[in-house]
């Protein structure tokens, strides 16, 4: 057979055929290697390093940065001197020159603004400091003064399972730990350090050894019960989670931190997941009806330790590092099983750096409950207030309804801030100095993580604030280490500019003091 003169042949055609093949694949390989040089693609050729994988949260982990502390063969001659001597102190004339082209912004236009020497407390500059504004969650730093009051530096808080009035009847016994884990506990954490499945575990080898396979649940909520959310609080703060509902009782993976929404019942949350947990142990549980709890005379759990009438604010009192395991007991009022939370002086400071407002109102109720205080959010607000004035601060006008700050019936000065301050840093108030630890750290951690960068980035990693946001009044208060080692404290507070104007201001308030050097 003959070929058609436009018929190139069998051979030919596979040749062109493979060669459209090599370079098509050629020409993707090339392609690829473009994008693969641009970082477009990832290979060998790719000059970028691949993102980090993207963070997880584990609940019960620790929170607080952790800091290796030094030792004395690393560190300068004991006793240690002072961040800076007399003679580096800044003065007033020098603070306020420095400070005069940013008052004058117009953020600050209706502010007030203190700065104290940290070390001798001397007031350096004032601009209507002792004018009562809204102090928004500067607040807490009043409820972490009153609360080292009623606590010993190392108090815990526990919660109890014991026996019931009925022979079948347990009582789980809410003790002010809202932070415990849903699982084992972790004795390195502060949200977590109490686990629930250890509880489970105690209870069901006492209820196993004593033969007893079926329980009726209650729960005692009689430790400083008082409502969940206060009434001067706006009613979309617990639904959007800038709160959690304030009980006795709850877990630390339903922390309504980071705008995460909590359970409206923390308590029954609590007592579910416990029934289910003695349920998988081999126990059948049937939960008892709750009633609203009536308190007569504030008492507090066993183990939690407070201060003596004798004793000093700083001497600590002795409590149980670990929670033994019960021996198996009879009768009503005996523990089957106990589980003890982080140092109540670790929780706050926890609350300062997340700015947790439930936390704070838990802790500061209770601290209330056990001096002898109301437990509604204004009678703790109003004991806090007393609390501060018992360390000598002139609380003239102060007025709280809330400890967290939610609440815009609030009034404090900023004057009175830095009055705490230079008492939290003189060391003579354990708990609220290990507060202060937590406050959040300029660019670093916290409320203060995307803050003090750019222009103001003098004050980044110098800088500790607690930060107060509410419509229409921000503030900033805390402590900043200027460029000749001095620690020096502030307070801003203002109304009326935009919440990102002002905390532009208030950055560059801060980060003026750390550059100044103003003698």
């Amino acid at each position: 057979m003959t070929s058609s003169p436009n018929d190139p042949g069998p051979p030919v055609r596979g040749l062109t055929y493979t060669m459209a093949t090599i370079l098509s694949v050629v020409t993707i390989l090339l392609g690829y290697a473009v994008l693969d040089v641009a970082d477009a693609a990832p290979g060998v050729l790719t000059l970028t390093a691949p993102p980090p994988p993207a963070p997880t949260e584990t609940p019960g982990t620790r929170t607080l940065p952790v800091v290796a502390q030094p030792t004395p063969s690393t560190s300068v001659g004991e006793p240690l001197p002072p961040l800076a001597g007399d003679a580096e102190a800044p003065t007033a004339e020098g603070v306020t020159r420095a400070l005069r082209p940013v008052v004058a912004l117009p953020a600050l236009t209706d502010s007030a603004l203190v700065v104290r020497d940290g070390q001798s407390g001397e007031v350096l500059f004032d601009a209507d400091g002792s004018e009562l504004r809204i102090p928004a969650s500067t607040t807490k730093l009043l409820s972490a003064a009153a609360v080292g009051q009623a606590f010993a530096p190392d108090a815990t808080l526990q919660t109890v399972v014991q026996r019931g009035a009925g022979s079948d009847e347990i009582v789980l016994v809410a003790g002010g730990d809202s932070l415990i884990d849903p699982g084992k506990g972790d004795p390195e954490a502060v949200a977590g350090r109490a686990g629930l499945a250890d509880l489970s575990d105690q209870v069901a080898a006492v209820l196993e050894k004593a033969g007893q396979r079926s329980v009726t649940l209650r729960v005692d909520e009689s430790y400083a019960y008082g409502p969940g959310v206060a009434p001067t609080w706006d009613a979309s703060f617990r639904p959007s989670g800038i709160t959690g509902a304030v009980a006795m009782l709850g877990l630390s993976s339903q922390r309504a931190t980071g705008g995460r929404v909590g359970p409206a019942d923390p308590v029954a949350a609590v007592r579910d997941l416990f029934s289910r947990q003695l349920e998988r142990r081999g126990i059948d549980v049937r939960l008892a009806p709750r009633g609203t709890p009536s308190v007569a005379t504030p008492t507090a759990p066993a183990s939690s330790s407070t201060p003596s009438a004798t004793a000093s604010p700083g001497t600590p009192a002795p409590t149980p590092a670990t929670a033994p395991t019960p021996a198996p007991t009879a009768g009503p009022g005996s523990v089957l099983g106990r589980i003890v939370s982080a140092p109540v002086r670790d929780q706050l400071a926890l609350a300062l750096t997340d700015s947790d407002n439930a936390l704070t109102e838990i802790l500061a109720r209770q601290a209330s409950f056990r001096s002898g205080g109301g437990t509604t959010f204004a009678d703790t607000g109003a004991w806090v207030v007393s609390q501060v004035a018992a360390l000598g601060i002139d609380t003239t006008g102060v007025v709280l309804r809330d400890a967290s700050g939610l609440s815009r019936e609030n009034r404090v000065r900023a004057d009175l801030l830095t009055r705490i301050l230079v008492l939290g840093y003189d060391g003579k108030h354990a708990v609220l100095r290990r507060a202060l630890d937590g406050l959040p750290i300029g660019g670093l951690t916290g409320t203060l993580d995307d803050r003090f960068t750019g222009a103001d980035s003098d004050a980044a990693g110098r800088a500790r604030a607690k930060t107060g946001t509410l419509t229409g009044a921000n503030a900033l208060a805390g402590s900043v280490v200027d460029d000749d080692g001095r620690l020096l404290v502030f307070a801003g507070m203002v109304a009326g500019a935009g919440t990102t104007e002002a905390r532009a201001a208030l950055d560059r308030f801060v980060a003026t003091l750390a550059a100044c050097g103003c003698r």
